[in-house]
């Protein structure tokens, strides 16, 4: 694993959560009791990757109350062992708590923890638990990052049972691509398990302890892609059978039975996806996927989000329909208001109907009727004949006339249809895209996931970067040119500063702002959604949502943004 960088750093956080006040640390005791493990790997459970040798360094004598540069104020141990300890602390310069790992500058593994503390901090992936900070000072060492109070680690998410087919396949979605992220930069982790995978309140999956976790306890791999590849398999199989897909029993879970081999997840517990059984054996077995399957390992996370991509869409569960209680209709809606009730013990005589109007008087009646109705339909037709006779025109000459825009208030609006996004990238003119793996997410339907952009430190107009001076945001492509009559926008956080555009129909995949000249809204502060409602349907292929300034994320000096959902009606 290649290291990247050996300066010190101090990067924002990234977590997307509010800051925390040394008060409101004991508030979040719920969150602390549920993150009881944040910083422990569950040691006791014995992992295919091979053991580590022992510890030759007892840890630091720390205590509660202790700070570190004066700044972080350990408050509670979470692990001691291996010649290391880690707290939960409080950063009391942005009164925010955090996670500290603290060991001794002699240790044996002390300068390759700092090298992959730093080297995981110039990362900046917000899928991944940031490091904050990597010191060496006092005859100690220690690495901080974030604290997530209201994230549930995969293993308590498990304790309850399997994870439902839609939760099993974005956890593997989003966790083989920010693996692949980070391997493209050099980065492995090689201690992927479910203590190391968090579900945030959002949905979003976060992945604790890259490459920091493998230094703490000296695991290292020749393989280290096909290492992460495997462990993420081993999370997909027990996230779908509540099973550990070796024979040790692990993480609160039971291994398989002894002598009978790794078997597919469909074949442990009845119900599970066939396509997901099949992506987490292709992710397991070290020789290729089983015989009867006939299909190809997957040896790089790399590998494993192209075998994702390739697998029909897997659409979150419709949202179960409550029928209204009974109605009871009132006195007055059953017709006797006013009337006595009826007793239930005496049957009411049956109203018999008036006779027909037979008389010579009813007769008359009925013929008088008859005329007038006659003579009312001749009267009308007259009328409608001179009317168009004064226009100097035909009925046919009607349908070309144009109605105004005070006619269309009455006459019955049609109801708008969705209209399909057949493709969605990030709208950068001036450089790369800044989480171009999760554009999918503001288009998949489910408002629990979002495309989020990293955390910008001092600027709200993302960072004040060169390549961000046009902002940012999402080009929606609609396969073809329709007409477009509503957009709606929900945010991942409010107070993004945010228009709507569109291009021209005859425009071919534009990508800066000039190709949008069709002006939906005007460029303005959102709250939490945003609907965008021309007079008249706009007709174009591509829709922008431009955002140009960030809220804040947590603290005056950081920002961040992000869209949930978009959806387009014509």
């Amino acid at each position: 694993m290649a290291e990247r960088s050996t300066a010190a750093v101090d990067v924002a956080d990234n977590s997307g959560e509010q800051p925390l006040t040394a008060e409101a640390d004991q508030s979040t005791a719920d969150g602390v009791a549920k993150n009881r493990e944040q910083d422990t790997d569950n040691d006791e459970a014995q992992e295919s990757t091979g053991t580590e040798g022992p510890a030759t360094t007892s840890p630091p004598e720390l205590h509660s109350g202790h700070k570190l540069a004066r700044r972080y104020r350990l408050e509670e141990c979470v692990t001691r062992l291996d010649g290391f300890s880690s707290w939960r602390a409080v950063d009391e310069k942005l009164r925010r708590a955090v996670g500290v790992h603290v060991l001794p500058a002699d240790h044996s593994r002390a300068r390759s923890v700092l090298a992959a503390a730093r080297s995981s901090a110039l990362l900046g992936d917000p899928r991944f638990v940031q490091v904050l900070d990597a010191v060496e000072e006092n005859d100690l060492v220690y690495v901080v990052h974030e604290w997530l109070p209201d994230a549930t680690e995969l293993t308590t998410l498990l304790a309850s049972g399997p994870l439902e087919v839609y939760d099993a396949y974005q956890m593997v979605s989003q966790v083989s691509s920010a693996m692949a992220a980070a391997h493209r930069e050099g980065l492995a982790h090689l201690r992927l398990n479910p203590n190391a995978v968090l579900r945030t309140s959002t949905g979003q999956w976060r992945i604790r302890g890259l490459a920091v976790n493998a230094a703490l306890r000296g695991a290292g791999s020749d393989t280290p892609q096909r290492t992460d590849t495997e462990s993420i398999g081993a999370l997909l199989y027990a996230a779908l059978t509540q099973r550990w897909p070796y024979e040790n029993d692990a993480y609160g879970m039971s291994g398989l039975p002894k002598d009978i081999g790794l078997i597919p997840p469909d074949q442990v517990r009845a119900g599970v996806h066939r396509g997901l059984s099949e992506l987490a054996m292709r992710a397991l077995a070290n020789d290729g996927a089983t015989a009867s399957r006939h299909e190809s390992p997957c040896t790089t996370p790399e590998e494993l989000v192209k075998a994702i991509g390739e697998m029909p869409r897997i659409r979150p569960p419709e949202p179960a329909f409550t029928a209204p209680p009974d109605y009871q209709r009132t006195t007055y809606q059953q017709g006797s208001y006013g009337r006595p009730a009826a007793s239930p013990r005496v049957t009411q005589p049956t109203p018999v109907p008036p006779p027909p109007l037979q008389s010579r008087t009813g007769k008359a009646l009925k013929w008088a009727v008859s005329a007038l109705l006659i003579a009312a339909l001749g009267l009308g037709s007259w009328q409608l004949a001179d009317a168009l006779m004064d226009q100097g025109g035909t009925a046919d000459d009607t349908t070309n006339t144009q109605t105004t825009d005070g006619d269309d208030s009455d006459k019955p609006a049609n109801p708008l249809r969705p209209v399909q996004v057949t493709n969605v990238r990030e709208f950068a003119p001036a450089g790369p895209g800044i989480q171009e793996d999760d554009v999918a997410l503001a288009v998949d339907g489910a408002p629990d996931t979002a495309w989020i952009t990293p955390q910008y430190k001092g600027y709200s107009n993302f960072g004040n970067l060169p390549q961000r001076k046009d902002g940012s945001g999402l080009i929606l492509d609609l396969g073809s040119v329709k007409n477009v009559s509503e957009v709606d926008v929900s945010f991942y956080r409010s107070g993004q500063t945010v228009e709507v555009l569109a291009a021209d129909p005859d425009s071919s995949e534009p990508s800066v702002l000039e190709d949008f000249p069709q002006r939906l809204t005007a460029l303005s502060p959102a709250g939490s959604n945003l609907t965008a409602k021309p007079k008249q349907p706009v007709r174009t292929r591509y829709v922008l949502v431009h955002i140009t300034e960030l809220p804040q994320d947590g603290s005056p000096e950081l920002f961040r943004g992000g869209i949930s959902e978009i959806k387009v009606k014509g």
